[in-house]
């Protein structure tokens, strides 16, 4: 049965400062750029906020994380505990592993490694890992990513963490590169189907295409610039959910301006009609 699920994007504005990891090409090294926003909510406290208004789980943004200190990160797997909010993923929001600099890309996988020793430390799942920023129709990058899917896999299993992709930058634009990237890593790539990032005509086919390997959904509906979702279109999206008989996390996605929760319960009232 679907579940309601929260990713920490949808409070961006209220966890305090945003921690964005970022590559100096000069220096050859990742650098860390802190964008400054109040601390409405801190993260310690979110998973109980949660379960009191009926969400099952959470997304947690990597760069919503304050500390990555042992101590900290045994504190956010307790606070995720005791309110019974399982950790479903910790979205990676980072890294190319298609790029052709080559310390760039092995820096790239430290990192990523370093963030699923994160993940396992949390309690987490899944770490969303980015599939890489290349074409779409570059097949010399999708067999790359394939390729290093399959070891950082193997590096996770020992971990306790599954590694999630998602239809999330340009090399997983398309529905078909999703499904073979799927298919590469013998069905152990995890998958999340976005609403909100597939576009034009095709864009209601195309998620239904990824649905049926999807493990996690976004709900991200079209928004006025009030931040009201557009209802029609977003019921076309979650119908998707029904004709594909999905079953798992629906994550509310809300960035639209104003009040962040009352946002969330606009999309959250739609989407429950489909729990």
């Amino acid at each position: 049965m679907s579940y309601l699920s929260l990713s920490t994007w949808s409070l961006h504005r209220n966890l305090g400062p945003l921690n964005w990891t970022t590559w100096n090409d000069e220096q050859k090294s990742h650098v860390v750029q802190v964008e400054s926003q109040p601390e409405l909510t801190n993260l310690l406290e979110l998973p109980s906020i949660l379960a009191s208004k009926g969400f099952k789980a959470i997304e947690i943004c990597h760069f919503n994380f304050p500390s990555t200190d042992p101590d900290y990160l045994q504190k956010l797997k307790n606070a995720c505990t005791e309110a019974n909010i399982s950790f479903n993923t910790l979205l990676l929001d980072y890294g190319d592993i298609t790029s052709d600099d080559e310390v760039r890309r092995n820096a790239d996988i430290n990192l990523i490694k370093k963030w699923i020793e994160i993940a396992s430390k949390t309690g987490a799942k899944h770490i969303r890992i980015i599939a890489g920023d290349s074409s779409p129709n570059n097949e010399a990058a999708l067999e790359r990513s394939s390729d290093i899917l399959n070891n950082l896999i193997e590096f996770a299993k020992g971990l306790g963490v599954r590694i999630i992709t998602e239809n999330f930058h340009s090399l997983t634009s398309t529905a078909d590169n999703c499904i073979r990237l799927v298919k590469n890593c013998n069905e152990e790539l995890g998958l999340i189907a976005d609403f909100g990032n597939f576009k034009g005509e095709m864009k209601y086919e195309e998620i239904e295409n990824i649905l049926p390997f999807s493990q996690s959904v976004h709900a991200k509906p079209e928004m006025d610039s009030e931040g009201i979702p557009d209802e029609d279109e977003f019921r076309k999206c979650l119908d998707r959910l029904v004709a594909t008989n999905y079953n798992g996390p629906i994550n509310i996605i809300y960035d639209g301006p104003g009040d962040m929760w009352e946002g969330i319960e606009r999309v959250k009232k739609i989407v429950e009609s489909y729990l």
